[in-house]
């Protein structure tokens, strides 16, 4: 289903190089480590994430293979590194983990059961 552009790969090391220098900065600023991106975590919440039963062709794949249920958390975040005011109108993230799930895994996480 994935289609590698052109230039992907100067794109990540650029990416890679550009975060590099985003947590130097954070780092210099606040004198310690923090996340360069997403620094300010705002909550962690737990729900369940289903699965839908007749998915298409090109989405029913690993985990979404079968239809089910997983149990996920949730990290609300905003995207700056700086550690801002919640007052700051800023773009907010949401990172998901999932639990419970089976299947191949890559080297390094073959007991992981998380995505």
């Amino acid at each position: 289903m994935e289609t590698i552009p052109d230039g992907e790969a100067d794109a990540i090391k650029g990416l890679g190089e550009q975060v590099k220098v985003i947590q130097d900065k954070t780092t210099a600023d606040y004198g310690t480590a923090i996340r360069g991106i997403h620094a300010k975590g705002h909550a962690i919440v737990s729900g369940t994430l289903e699965v839908m039963a007749n998915l298409p062709p090109e989405l029913a794949q690993g985990m979404f293979a079968d239809a089910g249920s997983y149990e996920a958390l949730l990290r609300f975040s905003t995207l700056p590194g700086d550690i801002l005011d919640d007052s700051v109108s800023v773009p907010r993230g949401l990172g998901l983990k999932i639990l419970g799930v089976k299947g191949e895994r890559l080297p390094g996480s073959e007991n992981d059961e998380t995505q």
